[in-house]
């Protein structure tokens, strides 16, 4: 699998929020939190022929305190911190659940829409900038909690369950795909399901042949 150059997601609310059901260290976007209009977006690199999304956030008083660490990335434009890359909760994800985060700016978009549009592009001009040492301390921080998890323990104890992540995303794409099915099969005309449903009855009306017994071959091959 091949690394693309970084974009900023949009990653789906409902497969977000099921994350956070299995592991308190996801980012929370639930409506008892009052979180519900906070969008969950991020950059995608690839970890281990899988792909994560590394949640973008805003940067506070107390990151201008905090070293760099193994699991945080600022964002920088001169001394000012622009953002923030939480490599601690990253998760898994699938093409399904990522939409690119359009930065055009319109001539309908509000002031604060254009502000936000472009102090993101400036983020993301940072983030290709920096592209290869995004990549590897993500990778550097997954290799370390899925297969070292004791060589730093109070790291771990503040990064995702990666594999177990992992589980539910191949859960959630299966039924989400089941869902999908059902809808198309509930699409087809009445008179196309009445038809399918008719020669499904005619088939298990149907008598089934008996089949030859081993004993009875072996018998007429004797003779």
């Amino acid at each position: 699998m091949k690394q693309k150059r970084l974009m900023f997601y949009h990653i789906d609310m409902k497969y977000i929020r099921n994350l956070a059901q299995k592991d308190d260290i996801v980012r929370s976007v639930s409506p008892q939190r009052g979180k519900e209009n906070r969008p969950f977006v991020g950059i995608v690199v690839i970890c281990k022929e899988k792909k994560y999304c590394i949640p973008l956030s805003s940067p506070k008083p107390k990151h201008y305190q905090m070293k760099v660490k193994r699991d945080l990335l600022k964002i920088m434009q001169n001394d000012k911190i622009i953002g923030i890359l939480n490599f601690n909760s990253m998760i898994p994800v699938d093409d399904t659940l990522i939409k690119p985060i359009n930065l055009q700016i319109n001539s309908t978009d509000t002031p604060d829409v254009k502000h936000y549009k472009n102090m993101t592009k400036k983020q993301l001009s940072w983030c290709q900038k920096n592209q290869d040492l995004i990549v590897h301390k993500a990778n550097q921080l997954y290799n370390l909690v899925t297969e070292r998890p004791k060589d730093s323990i109070d790291l771990t104890k503040r990064c995702c369950d990666f594999k177990k992540l992992e589980t539910v995303l191949q859960k959630y794409i299966s039924k989400k795909a089941e869902r999908v099915e059902d809808k198309e099969a509930l699409s087809q005309p009445k008179d196309v399901r009445g038809f399918i449903k008719k020669k499904a009855q005619e088939i298990s009306k149907q008598p089934h042949k008996e089949q030859p017994s081993k004993d009875k071959d072996k018998n007429s091959q004797s003779r």
